[in-house]
């Protein structure tokens, strides 16, 4: 048996990446993003991505054997808490700082979610992938500030509108540029959250 044999797939696959330094790999998922953004997944290549960042395609194909690997090993390593250390200590400002937080950063990844929009439905990796950088992450720290909220007796436990609070946030994130054309800027946000989800639970 090579010793290639004796090795399991993961010690396999650190071994294909350990020529290529951190800042060189950020490089490159910085680009497999910007691209997909600005031109689509289906129009994005491995080829068009080692051209941009002055690599070898092998280069890139030798680290991921496939662009949904690729696309997915790039969105776990964007993966950000932009709703993490909102805590003013009143779930009503809490809301709307996390507003001005998500509308900072709507425009960037709604944009990738709709690029991404046919490939996730296609390959199951890409979709988890995508949930745990830019989804599921943002949705448990919504729900650490409710779930406070409620710790402080602003909101009962019970309160029926609290599991619905996470898509109504996501929810205008993604059909706002569907509807007007436009994205989520903060501003706007902060008016959804006062005008809609604040009523909703009570709070004002």
């Amino acid at each position: 048996m090579t010793s290639q044999a004796a090795d399991g797939p993961e010690t396999v696959a650190a071994s294909r990446r350990s020529k290529i330094t951190p800042e060189r790999e950020r490089e490159f998922f910085d680009a497999v993003l910007e691209q997909i953004r600005e031109c689509g997944y289906d129009s994005v290549t491995m080829e068009g991505v080692a051209a941009t960042t002055r690599c070898s395609k092998s280069t890139l194909y030798r680290q991921w054997r496939t662009k949904p690997q690729f696309v997915a090993a790039a969105l776990r390593a964007n993966r950000k808490v932009r709703f993490a250390g909102i805590d003013t200590g009143s779930l009503a400002e809490d809301l709307r700082q996390a507003a001005r937080a998500a509308g900072d950063w709507s425009k960037k990844d709604a944009r990738l979610m709709q690029a991404l929009g046919h490939a996730v439905t296609a390959d199951q990796e890409l979709a988890q992938a995508l949930r745990e950088a830019l989804v599921l992450p943002e949705i448990a720290a919504l729900q650490a500030i409710l779930e406070r909220g409620v710790e402080r007796g602003e909101v009962p436990a019970g309160h029926p509108a609290l599991e619905h609070i996470p898509a109504m946030m996501f929810g205008v994130l993604r059909v706002r540029p569907v509807l007007s054309g436009h994205y989520a800027d903060a501003d706007y946000l902060v008016r959804f959250v006062e005008a809609t989800v604040l009523p909703a639970l009570g709070l004002t």
